[in-house]
C-alpha cells in the first residue's frame, strides 16, 4: 500500500494539488482501515455465521416436522384402512361360521366345544406371543418413529384387547373349517 515517490517527479504543483492528494490519501487509508477492522471483527463474523446457521436449522426443523406429520398421517390412514378391511372380513367369516355351526347340530356342537377349547388355548398362547412381539416391536418403533406415529403405537399398547378379540375370531373360523374338513373326510 505504500508508494514511494522519487524526489523531483510527480510532486504537488501547488497547495491546492497537495490538499487534494492528502484528502485522497486519507480516504484510501480510511477504506483500508475499515476493511482491516471488518476482517479483525471475529466476534461479529461469528455472530453473523451463527445467525445464518440458526436460520438454516429453523428451516430444516420446519421441513422435518412437516415430513414427519405427513408420514404419521399416511401411516394412520393405512392402519385405519387395514383395520376396517380385517373387521369386514372377520364379520363375514363370523356370520358364515355361525350359519354352518347352527346346521351342524348337537353332535358337532360337542366336538366343536372340545376343539374350540383346544383352539382357544392355542389362540391364547399365540395371542400372548403376538402381544409380546407387538410390545417389543412397538417399543422399537416408538424409539425411532416421529411423535405422531408414537402416539398411535402407544394407543395400541394401552388397549391390546381388540387385537386379542380379532385373534380369537380368526381361531374360531379356523376351528370351523377344520371341523368341516374332518366331517367331509378331507
Amino acid at each position: 500500500m505504500t508508494h514511494r515517490r522519487t524526489r523531483g517527479t510527480g510532486g504537488a504543483k501547488g497547495p491546492d494539488e497537495l490538499r487534494r492528494q492528502i484528502e485522497h490519501t486519507r480516504s484510501q487509508l480510511g477504506d483500508t482501515i475499515e476493511e482491516l477492522a471488518a476482517k479483525a471483527d471475529v466476534k461479529g463474523r461469528a455472530m453473523t455465521r451463527a445467525a445464518d446457521l440458526r436460520d438454516k436449522a429453523g428451516a430444516m426443523t420446519v421441513q422435518l416436522r412437516s415430513t414427519a406429520a405427513q408420514a404419521g398421517h399416511a401411516v394412520q390412514g393405512k392402519a385405519s384402512q387395514a383395520g376396517h378391511a380385517v373387521q369386514g372380513k372377520l364379520s363375514q367369516a363370523g356370520h358364515a361360521a355361525q350359519s354352518r355351526a347352527s346346521h351342524a347340530g348337537h353332535a358337532v356342537q360337542g366336538k366343536a366345544a372340545h376343539v374350540g377349547h383346544a383352539v382357544q388355548g392355542k389362540a391364547a398362547e399365540a395371542g400372548s406371543v403376538v402381544q409380546g412381539r407387538a410390545t417389543r416391536a412397538g417399543h422399537a418403533v416408538e424409539r425411532r418413529a416421529p411423535q405422531p406415529v408414537r402416539t398411535v403405537v402407544q394407543a395400541g399398547l394401552r388397549h391390546p384387547r381388540p387385537l386379542l378379540v380379532a385373534g380369537a375370531a380368526v381361531a374360531v373360523v379356523v376351528a370351523a373349517v377344520v371341523l368341516r374338513r374332518r366331517r367331509e373326510g378331507w
